[in-house]
């Protein structure tokens, strides 16, 4: 087993076996929905130093796709996922160019980008297509027990990249891209070729995830799939628990999403002032996230 399997199938198999004991399944559902898109942030930031403040653009995109695919093409959820995931990769590979970027630009480039992305779906002239600024509507295909299992099994891809890249020479080179892009490429490594893998394997797992959303909820609207909150809570997650980890995105999103169902949604005023505390805290004394903690320790971390 690679380094890090067995931590991943201890995940997966958690939340394969947590319906059957803990009834809130909406809140198990979310919770994996941004452990996949943790990890999608974690393929691209953690090994490519790229940070995608639009990253929920090919969430949207996913969403959308899969949705028109069963709405259009009349295909069944499953085939209609894939759909989703390629538009999401399409969509990466358009703006495959913002890579050229670095920092602060890239950030912010790809966050305009995924604003483009929104108004094109919600453009009331495409509602024969996207249904515009109305809402999509799958409860025809709604089956939440389906779409939990399909959810289990992209959480167990998304994981299985990240040991993938871990444990692979595509991860050692974008890693030595992330720290020395010009040595890099002196040492043979297409610069290039190798950010965009990531960048497309990062846009396949958002996809994929927003699919499964949008099947799982089978009523959404525009507005709150391209929502912002959306890529700064997997943003967040990411930093918190630590990047270039398997385990730390998955701490970081048990513990601050738990801490935002047991606090955020009630009281949002209070959730706000913790969560902002604990960044505080977290880029003055843990600025590598809480697997940095580990290691001053001297634990192995996956």
């Amino acid at each position: 087993m690679p380094r890090g399997g067995w931590y991943s199938v201890g995940v997966v198999l958690m939340f394969a076996v947590l319906p059957f004991v803990y009834g809130n399944h909406a809140l198990l559902f979310n919770m994996m929905m941004y452990l996949v898109l943790a990890q999608g942030i974690n393929v691209l930031f953690g090994f490519t130093g790229y940070l995608p403040f639009g990253y929920v653009g090919f969430f949207g995109t996913g969403a959308y796709g899969t949705s028109l695919a069963i709405l259009l093409l009349h295909l069944p959820p499953l085939p209609a996922l894939l759909v989703g995931a390629a538009a999401a990769m399409l969509v990466g590979l358009v703006l495959a160019p913002l890579l050229k970027l670095s920092g602060a630009y890239f950030a912010i480039a790809s966050l305009a980008a995924s604003e483009v992305v929104y108004y094109i779906v919600s453009n009331p002239h495409l509602t024969p297509l996207t249904q515009g600024p109305y809402g999509i509507s799958l409860v025809q295909t709604y089956n939440a027990a389906q779409s939990y299992a399909v959810m289990v099994a992209v959480l167990a891809l998304a994981l299985g990249a990240v040991v993938y890249l871990r444990n692979s020479n595509l991860g050692l080179a974008l890693q030595a891209i992330r720290e020395e892009p010009i040595s890099a490429g002196f040492a043979g490594i297409n610069v290039v070729r190798e950010r965009t893998r990531a960048w497309l394997l990062s846009a396949a797992l958002a996809g994929l995830a927003g699919g499964v959303y949008a099947w799982h909820v089978s009523v959404f609207y525009p507005k709150p799939v391209f929502d912002l909150s959306i890529s700064v809570f997997a943003i967040v997650f990411t930093l918190f628990g630590g990047a270039a980890t398997l385990l730390g995105p998955v701490v970081g999103t048990l513990l601050l999403y738990g801490l935002y169902n047991w606090i955020g949604i009630s009281q949002p005023e209070y959730f706000q002032l913790v969560f902002g505390i604990v960044i505080v805290v977290l880029v003055l004394f843990l600025p590598n996230g809480l697997m940095s903690l580990l290691r001053r320790i001297r634990v192995d971390v996956p």
